[in-house]
């Protein structure tokens, strides 16, 4: 005699298999897009890099290359995780 339970068991067997598949494809989304941000959080570093270094060695007229040059809009990425 098979029961309602004996009859569902290939059914949940093969939702087991479906999900740890699914489960498994997202972990390695999830580990694609992890590296993605560092690539980019490196990116931005570098892009911010230059322009301090473009703001400083930029020469406005009249003033010497320190005057009116600061750093006080210094955007840090350091909030992004990894």
């Amino acid at each position: 005699m098979t029961t309602p339970a004996s009859e569902n068991r290939p059914s949940i067997a093969a939702t087991v298999v479906s999900l740890a598949a699914e489960a498994g494809a997202l972990e390695t989304r999830a580990v694609e897009l992890r590296q993605a941000l560092a690539d980019l959080d490196e990116q931005m570093r570098a892009v911010s890099n230059r322009l301090r270094q473009n703001r400083r060695s930029a020469v406005l007229p009249g003033t010497t290359s320190s005057e009116g040059l600061s750093d006080d809009n210094n955007s840090d990425y350091s909030t992004v995780t990894h």
